[in-house]
């Protein structure tokens, strides 16, 4: 299970994000990232923050930890912003907290930020297999703290899931999509082979590794929504869908495509 606090303190707000996240404090005197499950991207943008999250920690890739944030409403009261105090209001429970990286700066030139290209070619292959469509130059949602790199910012991944109808064969058919936004990625001009990394990075993944995460998501964040009625349901779903992308090549061969292009350009 992802450990859970409990919010003591609203600090300030992150407007960057559409999500309106917020740092806060915690029982644990550790301050969190966090974003609620009452902002409209709704709970599936925590959903798909956990499962890229905790996929990127299985494979030993610079995330963030991610916990679970218990939140009190009445957090809110002394907000004086009232967009906040009705956030807050309606994300009673649990929310999702990254770690807060003090002093981290946001990525600048990669070229000149000491990646090495099997680490810029290991995040350009779990980002495809995440269909993660926000790591661009215009923001690449990448910090940099004590000189290491780490990837932050998630809720964009798995964004088929918006999409589901429950209709059969839709979930394999996404997962074998072959995800030409990868061609947008922002550490694609320094990365190395993507063909590597996929050796490199495939055989950590099973599909018990992979039922490991998504039994990770907080039942209610999976309860109430379309087009599953109940939360095994959505376990299932999302497990199928990352156990079938593993397993399609496309996306691998796609990205490296889009190397190539990007070291021709």
């Amino acid at each position: 299970m992802l450990r859970t606090v409990v919010a003591t303190r609203y600090v300030v707000p992150l407007r960057e994000g559409g999500s309106l996240p917020g740092v806060v404090e915690a029982d644990d005197d550790g301050l969190y990232v966090v974003k609620f499950h009452g902002a409209g991207q709704g709970p599936k943008a925590l959903v798909a923050e956990t499962l890229a999250g905790e996929l990127g920690r299985a494979l030993g890739l610079p995330v963030p930890e991610l916990v679970v944030v218990d939140l009190d409403p009445a957090l809110g009261a002394a907000e004086p912003d009232p967009e906040v105090q009705e956030l807050l209001e309606r994300s009673p429970g649990r929310n999702l907290g990254m770690d807060f990286l003090p002093g981290a700066l946001a990525l600048g030139a990669p070229a000149n930020a000491g990646i090495s290209p099997e680490l810029a070619a290991d995040v350009v292959w779990f980002d495809a297999l995440v269909t993660n469509v926000d790591r661009t130059p215009r923001n690449p949602n990448l910090l940099l703290w004590h000189r290491r790199l780490y990837l932050i910012d998630h809720g964009a991944a798995l964004y088929a899931q918006h999409s589901w109808s429950g209709a059969p064969g839709e979930i394999e058919r996404a997962a074998r999509s072959r995800f030409p936004a990868i061609g947008n990625h922002v550490l694609l001009p320094i990365a190395g082979s993507i063909a590597e990394a996929d050796a490199r990075l495939a055989p950590r993944l099973d599909e018990a590794a992979i039922q490991a995460v998504v039994d990770l998501i907080p039942e209610e964040w999976l309860t109430d929504a379309p087009p599953f009625a109940a939360a095994a349901e959505h376990r299932a779903a999302y497990a199928r869908f990352l156990t079938e992308r593993l397993a399609a090549r496309a996306w691998v061969a796609e990205a490296e495509a889009a190397r190539g292009r990007a070291a021709d350009g």
